[in-house]
């Protein structure tokens, strides 16, 4: 009750004299402040509305556009060629004003109109250039002519110091492919992993699609196209995320990892106060559109920012059919969860936000209380980790009305969720292999029932002070969160550091609330749903196989050496090793962004391909030297190119997929779609690209080097596979399987990886020398 007493900004008490009102300057004072915050931020959201509405346009630029048309006029000139004059004669207030008076008005009138029309002009002219994309085919290091103009001219049309979402009006909406292309690509990804017979009948099925119908449903979609801004994205969001109701633990969340072998303080609130406090901000410069556009790398492409807009105050709400994405527009606080109790944890105090040290200082507070959770509590949480539509009914039927609606409230309309995790992670101990192995699946999937799975992002501090990250899917993809993800461990260690004791610097005010102890009042059938629901987390959990493992050999340097592109290397290994495996090669799913296009997410690069597996039979079958190079390299051309149609909208299966969702709402069944879409992603792989290079001084400081993240399998006898270039000389996999699949193993998996690196550089470059370890044991200050 402490903190509603102190909540009451006034007491009254009746007398014979009156009443008496005692008012709080306090809690009066908080107020004031609390709501003058509020109108900050939208007095800063109405400018960068305004600065991102008239950009490539300056709103300065209307001033001078006025300045320039009334020159002219005093020159006595008309620039409109007449306009001026037609729109004084329509003014409606021509009446009372003098006819010099008329004339200015009407001038400014139509200098507004043309500043408009110019920056619509500028604008249009902008998304054409954006749709330029053969730049992306040209020869490296060999630029043509066309494509020199065409840098010049976006840059000339891009305007000067553009915001976060400056670019989102003039990005071009992506294209759809037609339906012969797509038909091709797809027959020409599946031949080398089907018999002759079955390649004939589904050459068949798809010639007859093609034929009948595939232009009907073509037709809608390019319908779609000229209406929305992208023609994917939200079935993409609904129908692959949202109308899922398996869990999203596990089969959908990812997480990402700190570093590697640096902990910069073993005080779990320490790190936390730091961690907490960079999100902030990150927060803050997300809000006032301060972090500079994504740019694809090495070059002035704007990538889509939409992303970004539902990155805090964000959860995903459960649904008997669908779940939905809620947002809100700010949140002051954080939701805890500690040994089985739940905390709202005010971040900001007098309108500013907490200091790093105060930030500690609260959660040492909640780490220090000694109260039990209350009956059900302590594995609410396994609720977002099971079946979806039993967690939809539980939360009518228990969470729609009284505490328990206040406290649920509270945890979904928090900017983020904060775990405070009573185990310990990272690399130690004398097996550090398997000490990383289980902190990868503490990431992915904890106790089942000490993450919200269900916020955008969930936080986990570890009791030594390691720290990592949990993500929804649905709302964005990974390279949005390790954006994020990357400004919040360079900032923690960096930027605001620890003093000598390992505590974060600054002062405490003594004077700031405890953290709010949420309450429930869970029934006993209640907590037999969420019993039902860690027990389907439980077995799902517990059938995850994984492995995370640095390969230190070499890294991108000494692949760019063999003038070959690192992700096509690894890629080809990936399909190497898988080969070696399990003497098959799958159809593998490469995640490739579309973000070059407006509300662009992602694409699927297959990269089992003809000439990838022309490659491995040559190796494998023990072909000449000369030979393999040449067919290595060939299958090298042939996965950047189809890496380059995926990221320029020519892809084979966001077209396909949206031909299948316009085929159920017409009521008609498709053979050839039908199969395509059911056909399992056996081997299922992403790259998480380092974007804040600049960040991290991998020079002089190369231990401060992040693991990355990963994510569960997709198939049931597959794997899932992310990896993360870091540096020069480093790659890191993370490698997910299931114990219940005889045929798959991750550690398994994870030693044909190692080798296919090393025999594909063998292969490539059998001259250069073995690499150096001493750099390595130098950078490995573990804990």
């Amino acid at each position: 009750m402490a903190e509603a007493h102190q909540a009451v900004a006034f007491q009254f008490t009746v007398t014979p004299e009156g009443i008496d009102l005692q008012l709080s300057h306090q809690a009066l004072t908080e107020i004031y402040l609390s709501g003058l915050r509020s109108w900050k931020k939208k007095l800063i959201r109405l400018k960068n509305g305004v600065i991102t509405g008239v950009y490539p346009a300056s709103p300065s630029s209307w001033l001078f556009v006025v300045i320039a048309i009334l020159a002219t006029m005093y020159m006595r000139s008309d620039p409109s060629m007449g306009l001026i004059a037609k729109i004084q004669e329509h003014l409606p207030v021509s009446q009372s004003l003098s006819a010099q008076c008329q004339t200015v008005v009407s001038a400014v009138l139509f200098s507004t109109l043309l500043w408009l029309s110019l920056i619509f002009t500028m604008r249009m002219c902008l998304k054409q250039l954006l749709s330029y994309h053969r730049w992306m085919f040209e020869q490296r290091g060999k630029m043509s002519n066309t494509t020199k103009v065409w840098v010049a001219l976006v840059r000339i049309f891009s305007g000067r110091q553009p915001l976060l979402y400056s670019y989102q009006g003039s990005l071009p909406n992506q294209p759809v492919p037609a339906v012969k292309d797509t038909v091709k690509r797809y027959l020409e990804s599946v031949r080398p992993l089907k018999t002759p017979d079955e390649f004939e009948r589904m050459t068949s099925l798809a010639t007859q699609f093609e034929s009948s119908l595939g232009n009907r449903l073509q037709w809608y979609l390019k319908l779609k196209a000229l209406w929305a801004s992208n023609y994917v994205s939200d079935w993409w969001e609904e129908y692959i995320y949202l109308r899922g109701r398996s869990p999203i633990m596990v089969n959908s969340n990812y997480y990402g990892m700190d570093f590697l072998y640096v902990t910069p303080t073993p005080i779990q609130a320490a790190r936390a106060g730091n961690t907490l406090h960079a999100f902030l901000m990150y927060r803050r410069k997300l809000n006032r559109e301060e972090l500079k556009p994504s740019r694809v790398p090495g070059t002035v492409i704007p990538l889509c920012a939409a992303q970004c807009e539902r990155m805090f105050n964000t959860t995903r709400t459960p649904g008997e059919e669908t779940d939905t994405v809620q947002h809100w527009q700010d949140s002051d606080y954080v939701a805890v969860y500690h040994r089985g109790r739940y905390f709202r944890l005010r971040m900001y105090s007098s309108s500013r936000p907490l200091s790093p040290r105060e930030i500690e200082s609260q959660l040492q507070r909640i780490l220090d209380d000694p109260s039990p959770p209350s009956p059900g509590e302590e594995k609410l949480g396994a609720l977002t980790a099971g079946d979806r539509i039993p967690w939809a009914k539980a939360r009518k039927e228990y969470f729609s009305s009284g505490v328990n609606k206040r406290s649920l409230d509270c945890i979904e309309k928090a900017a983020f969720f904060v775990t405070l995790d009573d185990d310990e992670q990272g690399v130690m101990g004398e097996d550090s292999a398997a000490s990383l192995d289980r902190y990868a699946k503490s990431l992915l999937h904890g106790k089942c029932y000490d993450r919200w799975f269900d916020k955008s992002f969930s936080v986990v501090i570890y009791k030594n002070g390691k720290i990592g990250l949990n993500a929804e899917h649905s709302w964005a993809d990974a390279p949005v969160v390790a954006h994020l993800w990357e400004y919040v461990l360079a900032t923690d260690s960096f930027q605001l550091g620890y003093n000598e004791e390992g505590h974060c610097k600054g002062e405490v005010d003594a004077s700031l609330p405890r953290p709010q102890r949420l309450s429930w009042d869970i029934t006993p059938e209640c907590q037999e749903q969420i019993s039902q629901s860690l027990g389907v987390a439980q077995a799902l959990a517990d059938d995850v196989d994984f492995h995370v493992f640095s390969f230190r050999d070499f890294g991108k340097g000494r692949i760019k050496k063999c003038r070959i592109s690192p992700d096509a290397y690894i890629q080809l290994a990936l399909q190497l090793a898988y080969y070696r495996d399990r003497g098959m090669f799958c159809l593998t799913y490469e995640a490739s962004m579309t973000r070059l296009f407006r509300e662009g997410r992602t694409e699927t690069v297959r990269s089992c391909s003809n000439e990838s597996c022309a490659f491995v039979k040559a190796l494998e079958g023990g072909e000449g030297v000369e030979v393999c190079r040449r067919l290595f390299r060939q299958a090298s051309e042939k996965h950047q190119n189809l890496y380059k149609h995926a990221m320029t909208g020519a892809g084979i299966d966001r077209h396909l997929f949206c031909l299948y969702v316009v085929s159920k709402y017409l009521g008609v069944d498709s053979p050839f779609l039908k199969e395509v879409l059911s056909e399992p992603w056996h081997l299922s792989t992403s790259q998480t690209p380092v974007q804040q290079v600049e960040l991290f001084d991998m020079v002089n400081h190369p231990e401060y080097i992040s693991c990355g993240g990963g994510f569960g399998p997709v198939a049931d006898d597959g794997y899932g596979v992310s990896y993360i270039i870091m540096g020069e000389n480093m790659i890191n996999f993370h490698i997910s399987c299931k114990h219940s699949c005889p045929q798959t193993g991750s550690q398994k998996y994870g030693g044909q990886i190692r080798q296919a690196l090393l025999d594909l550089l063998q292969l490539l470059c059998p001259d250069q020398r073995e690499p150096s370890r001493t750099d390595q044991s130098q950078t490995k200050k573990d804990l």
